[in-house]
């Protein structure tokens, strides 16, 4: 009861929250999931007997329930945008179909209106953040809006993408559990899976653009900050559970806690880490390839073996990108001014390099 009590707390108004525990007897009855609630239901008549508990329970209290916004022994219902079943989650039809006849946006409040709806649903995309990266650039104000080759393909993929979302598994707290995560250059990515006794089924899909100064980092640290943003993400999920397992490919990660050389942000890290009851397990790149998708983005992979020429209007090109790159603006202002701060990056013929590991890097836009 004091669970369900600290739970109500950060998500009812106390007063009705004293009711639901106190009065209604609420944790004989209803259990927490994904922030919602569900039924603990093992029979058509056992269901019938909890709800005519609960409503004499708010008989006795002078409480009424509202007929017009109760539903019972529903086996399948709409619900915040999702159509739940007991087979899983998936998303309501009417909004996928909303995305798929949005017309192209020719504004930057018809992108953020596009991308919010999209957004809400992200939990059902693999590589989402790698999928809208053209089209999350065009949200800023600072960035005019110009309707590119891969404005146009971020669009018609995610418009895509949609139509084929996946059913997603309900979190059940007592099923066994995983967490697989995956990083890159580009970005993160993490799958959290339960086992039903046959099978692994993904509960949520989640990807992360990795922030400049994360993504110039070791592999090592990379693949912890995967880590320590699913479990963030996931934390609602993870925190005090029984032990889950935590799948990544890179072996000496799983040692993690043995390791001599620790910065200050990694002990950080690894102080938030051990919050969780979890079991680290090394599996292999080619093996891990749900999290290893949703980490990479092939086609700027595929760019560095691409030879072009540096000439004016290539330079001119870069110099306007960064000074419209939401990642880059601020840097190259700095690196601009009579008096550059310390950093590994410098500007070259208006190039932005970055000097990693006795190289100089170029930063493309």
């Amino acid at each position: 009861m004091a669970q369900l009590r600290d739970y109500l707390h950060t998500a009812v108004p106390t007063p009705l929250m004293d009711v639901g525990v106190e009065v209604v007897n609420l944790h004989t009855y209803i259990g927490k999931i994904d922030s919602k609630f569900k039924r603990q239901r093992r029979s058509l008549d056992e269901h019938v007997e909890h709800l005519r508990a609960v409503l004499e329970r708010l008989r006795q209290a002078k409480y009424k329930a509202n007929p017009d916004k109760c539903e019972f022994a529903r086996q399948e219902l709409g619900y915040l945008g999702h159509y739940v079943t007991p087979q899983g989650i998936r998303p309501l039809a009417d909004k996928i179909e909303a995305l798929h006849v949005w017309s192209k946006p020719t504004n930057t409040t018809d992108v953020r209106s596009f991308m919010r709806l999209a957004g809400y649903y992200q939990r059902f995309i693999t590589r989402y953040s790698r999928i809208v990266a053209p089209m999350t650039r065009l949200q800023s104000p600072k960035v005019p809006v110009v309707f590119d080759d891969d404005a146009r393909q971020s669009f018609q993929a995610l418009k895509t993408t949609m139509l084929m979302t996946p059913v997603l598994s309900i979190y059940d707290p007592a099923l066994p559990t995983r967490v697989t995560t995956d990083a890159s250059g580009y970005g993160i990515g993490a799958v959290l899976e339960q086992h039903d006794g046959d099978d692994w089924h993904p509960v949520e899909y989640f990807s992360h653009k990795v922030p400049p100064i994360n993504s110039l980092d070791d592999a090592r640290k990379k693949e912890l900050l995967a880590f320590v943003m699913a479990l963030k993400r996931w934390r609602h999920f993870l925190l005090g559970r029984p032990r889950f397992t935590w799948v990544t490919d890179n072996n000496p990660l799983t040692y993690y806690k043995t390791q001599d050389t620790v910065s200050s942000t990694i002990g950080r890290w690894m102080y938030f880490i051990d919050q969780f009851d979890f079991t680290p397990k090394h599996l292999p790149g080619l093996s891990n390839r749900a999290a290893d998708a949703l980490s990479r983005r092939p086609d700027l992979c595929a760019m560095t073996h691409h030879v072009f020429t540096f000439d004016e209007e290539l330079q001119r090109h870069f110099i306007r990108g960064y000074e419209s790159d939401p990642d880059f603006a601020t840097l190259y202002a700095q690196l601009s001014s009579d008096h550059p701060p310390a950093s590994h990056h410098r500007i070259a013929d208006g190039y932005l390099l970055l000097h990693s590991r006795g190289k100089d890097l170029l930063c493309v836009p």
